[in-house]
């Protein structure tokens, strides 16, 4: 299997952000680091699976949909993975930007969060994921495709 560029994190230097995890063809998966890693400070479930569902179903909805092939919380709880088929970079952190924004503002139901649609319905928080998108939204509001990289550390680190 070759090295990709997740393979290579070092989780000691990465920041809350966006980045390329890895490029398969046209499929590039995006790491949307939410949370500082190992700080102690990470998504509660309840906050993840409410972000989940308002992600997806805003995205179901973009003209893009088809070019979405997963979207889903990394098992770290510090923020989750999009993949993406022929998408460019700039449209990807677009949408990002546009979905969290969405995010931040809603008010109602949580998408498909019945007993009929959810295995798990009951841990939602709907507070809490507003807060946390309104949270990211600072950190990526000037992204940039310059700053899909991870970040490597310096000699000094």
């Amino acid at each position: 299997m070759k090295a990709t560029p997740s393979a290579q994190i070092n989780f000691e230097i990465l920041k809350k952000g966006i980045y390329i995890s890895k490029i398969d063809g046209d499929i590039t998966t995006y790491d949307i680091r939410m949370k500082t890693p190992n700080s102690g400070d990470y998504l509660t479930n309840s906050a993840l699976h409410t972000i989940e569902h308002i992600f997806r179903a805003y995205i179901e909805k973009t003209e893009f949909a088809d070019s979405i092939v997963y979207f889903g919380p990394m098992g770290s709880r510090t923020g989750f993975y999009l993949i993406t088929r022929r998408l460019t970079d700039n449209y990807s952190i677009e949408l990002i930007k546009e979905v969290f924004g969405h995010i931040a503002e809603f008010w109602g139901r949580i998408p498909k969060a019945s007993p009929k649609d959810c295995a798990n319905c009951l841990e939602h928080n709907l507070p809490q994921a507003k807060e946390e998108a309104k949270e990211f939204l600072e950190v990526i509001k000037n992204w940039t495709k310059e700053d899909l990289e991870y970040p490597v550390a310096t000699e000094e680190e």
